[in-house]
């Protein structure tokens, strides 16, 4: 694709690159390199640390193996009669 810069400096990749982050890196020749980027807001960050990600690949493990079932009420309200 060639595509020729405008004289306000920009350069339009068309709509299917519309709303999408890019990292730019300009080269020493020259060129310039974009690199498709998600941008992750600070107050979500943490969601993204190798300990949180083990912990929740866990959570997704238990969650496999111990799936929501609905519960009998009267059973449990006769297990909690019986335990109190």
């Amino acid at each position: 694709m060639l595509k020729m810069v405008g004289s306000s400096g920009q350069i339009s990749l068309g709509k299917k690159y519309a709303g999408k982050y890019y990292e730019v890196d300009e080269r020493e020749d020259g060129s310039i390199f974009m690199v498709p980027m998600r941008v992750v807001p600070e107050s979500e960050a943490w969601l993204h640390s190798p300990d949180m990600q083990a912990q929740l690949r866990r959570a997704d493990d238990w969650y496999q193996e111990y799936p929501p079932a609905e519960t009998n009420l009267d059973a449990l309200a006769q297990q909690l009669g019986a335990d109190a």
